[in-house]
């Protein structure tokens, strides 16, 4: 995680402090939590019931998403805006979907690792897409968390 976050001596970083870093334990917190519940949920219902749920829950929480938005800032409403965003969530969804067959059907010591490769290969796709090639530390983090991923799956 530290490599991952590398600025090179000379660059200005937006992210000041360790508060930052505070909030990024409690994603990994959060996520940790989120797995464990999906696990023990797929072993006491249908994953139909599991996935239904955890639509609702994700309705429930879309006045914190309204909530949240820059209202003030101009708003993209043709397909940049809430078309693109709805065509990624669909994917997400059928994602999530899968995730939660694979829980019920599959074994979860292997399961889980592997979806955590999807950022690592969303940040390698978006930096061959903008052509930007990141400091060594930053590669050597990339590449590190790649093969823990990859280990902890075995």
């Amino acid at each position: 995680m530290l490599l991952l976050s590398w600025l090179t001596p000379g660059s200005s970083g937006a992210a000041s402090g360790y508060g930052w870093l505070l909030l990024v334990l409690l994603v990994f917190l959060m996520w940790g939590v989120q797995g464990y519940f999906m696990k023990f949920a797929t072993g006491v219902m249908k994953p139909e019931s599991l996935f239904f749920y955890m639509t609702a829950g994700a309705i429930l929480l879309i006045p914190v998403a309204v909530l949240m938005t820059e209202f003030s800032s101009s708003i993209e409403w043709g397909w940049r805006g809430p078309y693109l965003a709805a065509s990624i969530q669909i994917l997400n969804s059928i994602g999530a979907l899968c995730l939660v067959y694979a829980l019920r059907h599959g074994k979860a010591i292997i399961v889980v690792p592997m979806t955590a490769l999807a950022p690592v290969l969303t940040v390698i796709l978006s930096l061959v897409m903008y052509r930007v090639v990141p400091h060594p530390m930053v590669v050597t983090g990339m590449l590190l968390a790649s093969v823990s991923i990859y280990l902890m799956a075995e």
